[in-house]
């Protein structure tokens, strides 16, 4: 999954809360690419545990304020997280979840 955290990004933590009420199956996906329970994740009560930090990037006001007015853009590693799950019988989606510590 990740790669060592690059300049420019930041280990953001490594769990992700699962809404309540959520049951298996759960699919995790990072940048898109599906993840495999026991291998990549765990599942702990009402969390998604990844075996390695998840990488997301950190901008600096200034960073931010040339990516606005165009300068240049941002390249630093954004890992995005989503998970699907079951609740009521439906499917439902995390897009970007929140990544905790």
């Amino acid at each position: 999954m990740s790669e060592g955290v690059p300049k420019g990004s930041v280990a953001a933590g490594t769990r992700v809360r699962l809404p309540e009420g959520a049951e298996p199956p759960v699919e995790v996906f990072v940048n898109g690419v599906r993840r495999s329970e026991g291998v990549d994740f765990r599942i702990e009560r009402d969390h998604v545990v990844f075996a390695e930090p998840i990488v997301k990037e950190q901008v600096s006001g200034a960073r931010w304020i040339a990516m606005f007015l165009g300068l240049f853009g941002s390249y630093g590693k954004n890992e995005i997280v989503d998970v699907q799950y079951q609740s009521g019988g439906a499917a439902k989606l995390i897009s970007d979840a929140e990544i905790l510590p």
